[in-house]
């Protein structure tokens, strides 16, 4: 009886052996098990990303590898290992019956939040090819998978190509730390059956190959060859495939690289090969709780879908570069380094959706790549990967890095924190008046957001993120026992206030200025700013600007005051911070409405006429990449969150769908930086333009973690009769919040995980019966606000009129 039993367990093993899939075969079976966007057919050569936190890789939706970008002209795709380039990318071929095939005009692509795939139908071939790329977390390499499929009733036998067109490159600035690009060189090795190449003038390698126990040919005839930019070489290898009527077999090519030595390249290209199922487990794994945190569930899926893709988009922008640290970069394909604004707005939205470790991580290297450049606490505007700075700082940067060090705190309660990052703010704010506001008004001189060239005075929101900066830091001081400090910060907050409400507030424009300055130097920035607005064919600009100008002429040169040139956005900034008097918003708020289009507010509102509000089609560009007529997100998402703070959230919720409008336009899963097809193809702030209106604003949640209390006021749009937020992460705790607000019924429901935590729930005084359930602390009234304090697991509140 025993040995039949082992005689039946051998055939089980047998048959499981014969069943198992190999690690691509269930990678392709997974797939079908994972959220996917399709791309339109129209924007197959547009761009996409692959990307890991050490590796990605950008092509177009096609499956080819044009030269793209302009920071390194015509080099911004293909694979990279900040601070250097791999490749420009590759070509893939498959000969059949004397013809050969070039696999880079895919029929379509499907993007996935960590992967992506390209089907490729071959004309009359009967094979079908899909080309998959992944890229783990934390490893210097990536792998592409081919899978061919025999559609047909014969047997196949066909060749396979792989060329890679190796570009061993630095990154941009790469000059100023002496990273000088030679020509490359490749070598094959048929013991290891790998590829390897070399920068003959660094110790930059890249190497590649495929699978053990498949043999590859190296081949000196090259089908599909194009000849990027740069010092790169081509170097291909073939492979014979047969496949029966429907059997199909994928290829899989890894890729590693290193800044390093030859030897860890080879070291991670073996590590690729034995763990490339482990790797796609862990990062699937990652990315399910990415989209578990703060996950939102609202009346409006087109919304609630694109905040959802918008945490996958933030990841596929963290760099993790040796030697500097790890953060974010801006965005891609131009924008793939460190920035001081952008990770400064982009954080205070990723705090709300639980990414503590890529938080701190950023502001550790925007601290430390600060510190070592100016030492004096401006905050840095640009540095590209290997550590060059390309910007020391705009002057609106120092401020928000106060602001934005307070926000962290009260998500995280986390002292230790303030008292790391308070002497950055304490120099900082040093800086921004001792050496940049000459005429000792509180206003500091310089460029802000608007990097128009002359544009450089008292800009409004200079002033706006400075008051709010003081404001912040004086509650950051009293937290940390400096309490004159904290006073004097205080009162620099309050006269910012006074002046920002009377001195840049225009009431001819229903606006606030966008800089205060002298008439002289309003003049000369009018002539710019006609010249701009003839160029774009907009007459109404035009007139308003040339009436602005004689008015103009007839004032004293050096008198000073606030202008209204370019209706830029940063006039919304008062509104933003909350800062506006509530009339003065309220104009200022519908004037802002005036220069809007489809997709968002207008980044210079001048560039807008009167067919905008019609132009919902893809953006006309300049040939040279500028923001000419650009409508932006950060823009928008400003605007947006200025309606909620005035009471207005279906003003937000208008902003919002427009934004939303712009997502998977050209790639799916994504949002362009500027409206909706141009620039960067993924950009980190759409995180701030988002997540900061609906978690904070929409469902009201306001954390106060030092004192473990968290404030919740929900602002719902009007037609929101239900919604919740699950698993938002709050120091050490975590709660869910579900809102309802039927039959003339509202009830909020908060369930946390630190149950001695205080949740004070706030509605409207206008609701007199109140039904509380759960431990009831104190309640008091305050502005129009009913506030109930209740600690325990799960509390609710219900009210009635």
């Amino acid at each position: 009886m025993k040995s039949t039993f082992w005689f039946l367990g051998i055939i089980l093993a047998l048959a499981s052996c014969q069943s198992a899939l190999t690690p691509e075969q269930e990678i392709f079976e997974e797939l079908r098990q994972l959220k996917s966007l399709k791309g339109k057919p129209q924007y197959l050569n547009s761009p996409f990303v692959a990307a890991g936190d050490r590796v990605y890789l950008i092509g177009h939706q096609n499956g080819s590898f044009p030269d793209l970008g302009w920071h390194v002209e015509g080099e911004m795709g293909g694979i990279w290992l900040h601070p250097i380039k791999l490749m420009d990318g590759f070509t893939a071929s498959v000969d059949l019956d004397e013809k050969s095939y070039c696999l880079d005009q895919a029929t379509s692509f499907t993007n996935y939040p960590f992967t992506n795939v390209h089907d490729f139908q071959l004309q009359d071939a009967g094979i079908e090819v899909q080309r998959l790329q992944f890229v783990p977390d934390g490893k210097e390499g990536m792998v592409i998978l081919f899978r061919f499929k025999n559609v047909d009733n014969s047997s196949k036998s066909f060749q396979f190509q792989f060329n890679a067109l190796v570009d061993l490159m630095p990154v941009w600035l790469g000059e100023r730390t002496e990273m000088i690009d030679n020509p490359d060189e490749v070598s094959f090795d048929e013991l290891t059956n790998t590829f390897t190449a070399k920068d003959q003038g660094n110790s930059w390698y890249a190497v590649w190959g495929t699978k053990e126990g498949l043999e590859i040919n190296p081949s000196t005839q090259i089908n599909c060859e194009f000849n990027p930019k740069g010092k790169g070489v081509a170097s291909a290898f073939d492979l014979e495939i047969n496949l029966k009527p429907n059997q199909e077999e994928i290829i899989p090519v890894f890729i590693a690289g290193s800044s390093e030595s030859e030897l860890k390249a080879l070291e991670t290209l073996v590590d690729l090969r034995m763990n490339l199922f482990a790797d796609w487990n862990s990062k699937r794994n990652r990315y399910q709780k990415l989209e578990e945190l703060s996950k939102v569930t609202i009346p409006d899926p087109e919304l609630q879908q694109a905040f959802e893709w918008i945490k996958f988009n933030n990841d596929w922008l963290v760099r993790d570069v040796p030697g500097m640290g790890r953060g974010f970069g801006a965005g891609l394909q131009d924008y793939p380094w460190f920035f001081g604004v952008d990770s400064e707005y982009t954080i205070q939205g990723l705090i709300t959706t639980g990414r503590k470790d890529l938080v701190y991580s950023t502001l550790q290297l925007i601290h430390d790549l600060s510190e070592k450049e100016n030492g004096n606490g401006r905050i840095v505007h640009e540095v590209s990967t290997n550590g060059a700075v390309f910007n020391p700082g705009n002057i609106n940067e120092t401020p928000q890095w106060a602001s934005t060090i307070w926000e962290v705190y009260k998500w995280t309660g986390d002292r230790e924190l303030l008292e790391k990052y308070f002497p950055s703010i304490e120099k900082g704010l040093d800086w921004l008046l001792r050496e940049n506001d000459k005429d000792g008004n509180l206003l500091a001189d310089g460029y802000g957001m608007m990097e128009i060239h002359g544009l450089q005075s008292e800009m409004i929101d200079v002033a706006v993120y400075s008051q709010k900066a003081f404001s912040d830091a004086a509650k950051m001081a009293e937290i940390l026992g400096k309490t004159e400090l904290s006073k004097s910060y205080q009162q620099s907050a309050d006269a910012l206030a006074t002046k920002i409400n009377s001195d840049f507030w225009v009431e001819e424009f229903g606006s606030y200025a966008d800089f205060i300055g002298t008439a002289e130097e309003a003049l000369h920035l009018i002539d710019g700013a006609i010249i701009r607005a003839d160029t774009l064919k907009k007459p109404w600009a035009v007139d308003e600007l040339k009436a602005t100008k004689a008015k103009l002429s007839t004032l004293p040169k050096d008198q000073k005051q606030g202008f209204v040139l370019y209706h830029n956005w940063v006039v919304n900034t008062p509104m933003e911070t909350g800062i506006a008097d509530p009339e003065k918003a309220k104009i200022a708020l519908a004037t802002a409405k005036k220069y809007t289009n489809p997709f968002g507010t207008f980044v210079t509102g001048i560039d807008r006429d009167e067919s905008s509000e019609n132009a919902d089609g893809s953006f006309s560009g300049s040939k040279v990449f500028s923001y000419t007529g650009a409508v932006m997100t950060l823009p928008t998402g400003v605007s947006a969150i200025g309606e909620n703070n005035y009471g207005n959230p279906d003003g937000a919720l208008d902003y919002l769908k427009r934004m939303t409008r712009s997502f998977g336009f050209s790639l799916p899963g994504s949002i362009y930086e500027v409206s909706p097809d141009y620039g960067m193809f993924t950009q980190a702030w759409n995180m701030y333009s988002f997540a900061v209106p609906i978690i904070t604003q929409f469902f009201g949640i306001q954390p106060d973690a030092g004192n473990k209390v968290i404030y919740v006021r929900p602002q719902m749009p009007s037609g929101w009769e239900e919604a919740s937020i699950e698993n938002v992460m709050i120091g050490d705790n975590q709660i869910t919040l579900r809102y309802v607000d039927k039959s003339g019924v509202l009830a909020i429901e908060v369930e946390q995980t630190e149950s001695k935590w205080g949740i004070s729930i706030e509605i409207p005084e206008t609701f007199d019966k109140v039904k509380v359930l759960g431990k009831e602390v104190s309640s008091d009234t305050q502005n129009g606000y009913r506030r109930i304090l209740m600690t325990g697991k799960k509390v609710r509140v219900e009210a009635s009129k």
